[in-house]
């Protein structure tokens, strides 16, 4: 007979591989961060960074972590005292390590209030966010609660706060100020002005989604059951405009970059990273591959691609001092190679009118000659109309699914008020003529041509 393994808690920290133990003492740093979105990639992500932070300069920044809808992550956690690991998945090696930053979470959907009053603490000084690009907007349920958080803040007079986006939208922290601030009551304008901070980040780190194999894992390395671990790669990156209303955690020595203009950072990696990871997603998937390291793995791919970022990406932006955009690209390729990643192409293909204008559709309408760039659109027109190379049902998870699947047509795509409008009619030329390329030699045979 088998013996269920213990579950992670503090009580069976002393019993973890010295390797595996959190870098800080699970609640001995009170709040200071409340984090909107219990998603994985803050787990880790975000909570890496301020856990360091603590670990190598102090100051009370726990985070109290908000589920908005789902309740399932919440509470394994708090079946587990708040903690959690994180599996590294290196192509060599396995590693596992708990995190102890976690001081309390909060279920939006069921205690906005809750959440309100976190807003309002005075112990609260910093808000990050992961939320997606959907949430963006003045009807979404975030923004709204920000809101009545912040006057609530205003109100209680529990001073200044900085709020501080973590999504893949350009110029993120500029989005989330004009949002609010267009939502704020008229009279607490002078307050918001002077009391709120919301710079700009770039943050990067694959973070695939939890599998069973993520949580074997974990118990092999740890002796002891995490029901909320997360898997991601070595690789991690968090740039940071400088630029906050109050105190912070000390983000430099947790290893962020902080810098005045995150612009750079974001076009490297919106055009560099995220748009090779969507081509290979739609591209993958009209191929029949089931991960994107399969499609990376595709015959001609990689050099299809090594040449988007040398040629398009490269003439579309200014990398940051020190960095060169095709190098950037060739890292970019050999991180997606990873297969423990397991990342799926269906996943990444999610919410493709969501991100194609900041990943490729910001290349394709500056450049003169958008070949490849041209073709990932087509290839993600392609991926839409639901069907794959060999017959596989492609499912299109979009919140403009309905308006895209109600004309398929090119120009209904791409024209004059589409869905993803692009002006240049030469360039919707190019799309439907990769379009029609796609469908009639399938996108294997097309990659491994493509660049002959």
């Amino acid at each position: 007979m088998t013996v269920p393994a213990t579950r992670l808690g503090r009580a069976t920290l002393s019993r973890l591989p010295a390797e595996s133990r959190p870098a800080v003492r699970p609640g001995e740093a009170k709040a200071g961060v409340l984090h909107l979105g219990l998603g994985a990639f803050f787990r880790a992500h975000q909570a890496v960074y301020i856990e360091a932070a603590m670990a190598a300069r102090g100051g009370d920044w726990g985070i109290v972590a908000v589920a908005p809808r789902s309740r399932d992550v919440l509470e394994a956690l708090r079946a587990q005292d708040h903690l959690y690991s994180i599996v590294t998945l290196d192509a060599s090696a396995e590693r596992t390590r708990v995190m102890g930053a976690l001081t309390g979470t909060v279920h939006a959907a069921s205690d906005p209030a809750g959440v309100v009053a976190q807003l309002a603490d005075p112990a609260i000084r910093v808000v990050t966010l992961t939320v997606t690009e959907k949430a963006y907007a003045p009807d979404a349920a975030v923004p709204r609660l920000l809101v009545d958080g912040l006057i609530a803040r205003a109100r209680a007079d529990t001073g200044p706060i900085t709020l501080l986006s973590c999504d893949n939208l350009p110029s993120n922290g500029v989005v989330l100020d004009k949002l609010l601030s267009g939502m704020i009551p008229a009279e607490l304008r002078d307050w918001y002005d002077v009391s709120v901070r919301c710079p700009s980040s770039m943050v990067d780190r694959i973070v695939p989604a939890t599998t069973a194999g993520t949580l074997a894992s974990a118990e092999r390395c740890l002796g002891a059951r995490d029901l909320a671990a997360v898997a991601g790669e070595p690789f991690s990156q968090w740039v940071i405009e400088d630029s906050f209303a109050g105190a912070v955690p000390d983000w430099a020595a947790g290893g962020a970059v902080l810098t005045g203009d995150v612009t750079p950072w974001e076009h490297l990696k919106l055009r560099g990273l995220n748009g090779v990871h969507s081509g290979l997603a739609y591209l993958g998937a009209l191929a029949g591959c089931e991960s994107i390291a399969d499609a990376v793995a595709l015959p001609g791919m990689a050099d299809l691609l090594r040449r988007y970022v040398a040629t398009e990406v490269t003439a579309s932006m200014t990398p940051p001092d020190g960095v060169t955009v095709a190098g950037y690209g060739d890292a970019a390729l050999e991180r997606f190679a990873n297969a423990r990643l397991g990342h799926r192409c269906l996943q990444v293909a999610m919410d493709g009118t969501q991100k194609l204008p900041q990943r490729v559709l910001s290349v394709l309408n500056t450049v003169a000659d958008p070949a490849l760039a041209t073709l990932i659109v087509a290839a993600w027109a392609r991926f839409a109309e639901g069907t794959g190379d060999a017959g596989q049902a492609l499912p299109l998870d979009d919140p403009r699914a309905a308006d895209v699947r109600a004309d398929l047509s090119t120009e209904a795509l791409f024209g004059p008020g589409g869905v993803l409008e692009v002006p240049d009619p030469t360039h919707r030329r190019m799309i439907e003529e990769w379009r029609t390329a796609l469908a009639t030699h399938g996108a294997a045979d097309l990659v491994r041509t493509a660049v002959r």
